[in-house]
């Protein structure tokens, strides 16, 4: 099947478009130059012709979920949403350069940077689920690499709150990363099913292909998914994989729920035990405070609903140029990556921090480092 040309980006205010960055089955990303602050942004937007109350519903969550999350570092951080002036909803995110995949598939990652990543994730997914949030698609591609090479967590188009309130959710999986009781449509999601999906993840860091992937075998989604079924992994083909970090992975892919780590939180303590053992930095296990979640809870943001959002408006005729180039212009230094984000700053104006540091203190919000412990 050929793959879908990216759809028209649309006309936003203060912000000028440069090129396709990737398309998906609800939505395209675009890489924008911001005017004030001068930035490259990613915006996600969706297609026109997928949009309805329930697609709007989800990101509209996807909007709280993500901008109630990414003050944690290792989740993307997203800067505003609103709604185009041709009708399509669109978010507007930080830009990463880069993503895990699909480069680890073509060179062997070093083994200290995967645990790197592993605690970073375990602790962005254990807040999450501290805020009453499942991930419901964590895979390599959704693990980003900022301008400074950190990694991030994103893409939470299909996230539901843990609670289940709502039944009709649209669904989706990703197969060679899905626990097996959600490939038999068991559940939707549980924190079981995400510390599966973690695990299987970093142990396709690993190994340069998905768990259940054959070499010179096919692989299309139904041989995965009976491979998945039956829990027959291939196995890792590299020396400095210790016997102790494949029984963690082996266990947080347990068919049994029940065998797997307890929480993301665990996952990456067990990961932390591994650096330790190998002389390697521990990566320090970042979580959210008690506090921090509660306050979530008390204002609703896993129970999201649809609302209407910010329409933006500027003028269909405008051919704006910005310091003196064109879209064009920009498109061509953007082919270098000169356009790489400088901060994960918000570079908000004054006002807009006012606000936000009122409320802060209100929802007396903190994150709280934990190391190994």
């Amino acid at each position: 099947m050929a793959k879908r040309l990216p759809s028209t980006p649309p006309t936003l205010s203060g912000f000028s478009a440069v090129r396709p960055l990737g398309t998906g089955g609800f939505a395209d990303v675009f890489l924008y130059e911001q005017n004030m602050p001068r930035r490259a942004v990613a915006v996600k937007v969706l297609l026109a012709d997928v949009i309805d109350a329930d697609v709007v519903r989800m990101f509209n969550a996807e909007a709280d979920t993500m901008a109630r999350l990414s003050s944690h570092p290792s989740i993307l951080t997203v800067y505003e949403a609103a709604i185009a002036p041709d009708g399509r909803p669109y978010l507007v995110m930080e830009y990463c350069p880069r993503s895990v995949s699909p480069a680890y598939r073509k060179e062997v990652m070093p083994l200290d940077e995967i645990l790197d990543i592993a605690v970073r994730i375990g602790g962005a997914l254990e807040t999450a689920h501290r805020a009453g949030v499942l991930h419901r698609d964590i895979k390599p591609s959704n693990i980003l690499h900022t301008s400074f090479g950190t990694p991030v967590l994103a893409d939470f188009g299909i996230a539901t709150s843990l609670s289940g309130r709502h039944g009709n959710e649209t669904f989706a999986m990703s197969i060679p990363w899905s626990a097996p009781e959600v490939l038999t449509y068991k559940t939707k999601g549980t924190v079981a099913t995400e510390v599966y999906a973690l695990g299987a993840t970093i142990y396709s860091l690993l190994a340069g292909h998905s768990p259940y992937e054959v070499a010179g075998a096919s692989n299309a989604k139904g041989e995965l998914r009976k491979r998945v079924l039956r829990g027959k992994m291939t196995p890792i083909d590299r020396d400095d994989v210790s016997p102790k970090l494949l029984d963690i992975l082996v266990r947080s892919m347990s068919a049994k729920p029940e065998n797997r780590q307890a929480t993301a939180a665990d996952f990456a303590r067990e990961i932390q035990e591994v650096q330790s053992e190998l002389g390697l930095p521990v990566t320090p296990l970042e979580v959210a405070s008690e506090e921090w979640a509660g306050a979530g809870a008390v204002l609703g943001f896993a129970d999201a609903e649809v609302r209407e959002s910010n329409r933006s408006v500027v003028p269909h005729e405008s051919e704006r140029r910005y310091h003196g180039q064109s879209i064009a212009e920009l498109a061509k230094r953007a082919e270098g990556d000169e356009l790489a984000s400088p901060s994960r700053g918000t570079g908000l104006p004054a006002w807009a921090w006012l606000a936000i540091t009122a409320g802060v203190v209100a929802l007396a919000v903190g994150i709280t480092v934990v190391v190994m412990q």
